[in-house]
């Protein structure tokens, strides 16, 4: 599971100028000796042959590839004053993200649409895209980082609305058991006005290509 610590510089800068929020994963570094020796020894355990040469290095690059997908990169949350108002929908779609399901350890991946309603800050873009891909680093489900991203946002920007869904085929349903390739499962989060008035909602929904 990616939990994160918010470390904030709010205001730091100059005056009307940008603010920084630092995300830091609160997450244990990964042990990669002792994760590849674990390969080792499941590998044994599955009947494989490790002294095999394909398999000789096969406990490094796992434990690596693991570390990899679990270990979430700090963020720093740019944002900057709102000096001309801008109260209409800000929306980013597509945003390709990939995690690891913490049930079976297999990755899902799809894409998030992520939209909110400025009020006193906006955010740079890229920080949206960038959001998502620190949270997805880790065990997760897909319900908790739909979660995450869209409260991390509502914390930072104290927007008006946040938006949040994400379109996924997890590798647990199409590898195995069921084995329902193809299939795609979606999960939102909406915050404010984004869950409290239907007309907004409805406009997020449509302009990032969702049925409601």
């Amino acid at each position: 599971m990616t939990s994160t610590a918010w470390m904030g510089t709010r205001g730091a800068g100059p005056a009307g100028g940008p603010a920084h929020l630092r995300l830091l994963p609160a997450v244990a570094p990964v042990d990669v000796e002792a994760a590849a020796d674990a390969v080792r020894a499941l590998l044994v355990a599955l009947g494989q042959d490790v002294t095999c040469e394909h398999l000789l290095d096969t406990p490094r690059r796992v434990a690596a590839a693991y570390a990899e997908l679990l270990t979430p990169e700090p963020l720093v949350l740019t944002t900057f004053p709102n000096d001309d108002r801008y109260d209409e929908l800000v929306l980013v779609r597509d945003v390709p993200f990939r995690s690891l399901c913490e049930h079976h350890l297999l990755p899902f991946h799809g894409v998030a649409h992520i939209g909110y309603l400025p009020d006193q800050r906006i955010v740079g873009l890229s920080k949206l895209a960038r959001v998502v891909e620190h949270f997805a680093r880790g065990l997760q489900v897909q319900e908790r980082l739909t979660r995450q991203v869209a409260n991390c946002l509502q914390h930072n920007l104290h927007a008006k609305g946040v938006a949040v869904v994400l379109e996924a085929e997890h590798l647990c349903m199409s590898l195995r058991g069921v084995r329902a390739t193809g299939t795609t499962t979606t999960t939102s989060a909406l915050l404010g006005l984004h869950r409290d008035h239907p007309e907004t909602r409805a406009e997020f929904f449509a302009l990032a290509g969702l049925r409601r």
